[in-house]
């Protein structure tokens, strides 16, 4: 079975709450997230892995009202968490997706699990050598490759971030990085900032197709260059 897990929390540092902020007066980040996963064509179950902190309550409450189901587990450990919300849930193949990225593309998500399913690969993904824009990131992994990071990766680091422990070389997983034909690493639709939701807000004026692809969000910014200097870093 292919499941997405979704990372969420409260707690995030620079915008706290970020997952549940409202792009257009009615839906949240996390709404817009889950409504363009369910364009995918390969995934067979989609669930929200969230905290068991009293603060990631209201994502529970809201996700389950989108008919979602949600796995609880521990804060800091996330490698943890996917773990066992991927053994729960039975899933073979995950992907992982994290929910400050509100316009990822589900094209992107089925070409990479196409990928994954033909070769005999432990772990592809978009991120490892990055040509695609900040907020388009797709890794897709084995259970048993997961299980084996479960095992071993002891640092806060590796328990934290869930699979550098699968693309450091000296593990020996099987890898893939599959890179886009242009780089567009410059390009930048992520929420970590209050900037970067402004941009959000304006790209989401300006769509009015669901779902929404990168390129529909490159046409944009490329016509109208001025909405990037929004969030430059």
């Amino acid at each position: 079975m292919i499941g997405c897990i979704i990372q969420a929390r409260m707690g995030s540092t620079r915008l706290p709450g970020k997952v549940m902020k409202k792009i257009d007066g009615e839906k949240s980040i996390i709404n817009y997230l889950i409504e363009q996963l369910k364009f995918c064509k390969s995934l067979d179950d989609i669930v929200v892995a969230t905290t068991n902190l009293k603060e990631d309550d209201v994502i529970e409450k809201h996700v389950q009202n989108l008919g979602l189901k949600v796995y609880r587990g521990r804060s800091l450990n996330v490698l943890d968490r996917y773990y066992n919300c991927a053994k729960i849930h039975s899933f073979n193949t995950i992907v992982r997706i994290t929910s400050d990225n509100p316009f990822i593309d589900p094209y992107l998500v089925d070409k990479i699990l196409t990928i994954f399913s033909k070769g005999s690969f432990d772990y592809v993904s978009n991120t490892i050598r990055r040509t695609f824009p900040y907020g388009s990131e797709v890794e897709v992994f084995s259970y048993s490759a997961l299980e084996k990071v479960w095992k071993n990766a002891i640092t806060p680091y590796d328990q934290e971030h869930v699979t550098p422990f699968l693309y450091d070389k000296k593990n020996s997983f099987n890898i893939f990085n599959y890179v886009s034909s242009e780089n567009l690493s410059k390009y930048r639709w992520t929420l970590d900032t209050k900037d970067d939701l402004m941009l959000i807000k304006e790209i989401t004026k300006r769509v009015k197709k669901t779902p929404v692809r990168i390129d529909d969000i490159l046409n944009i910014l490329k016509n109208e260059p001025d909405l990037i200097k929004i969030n430059q870093l």
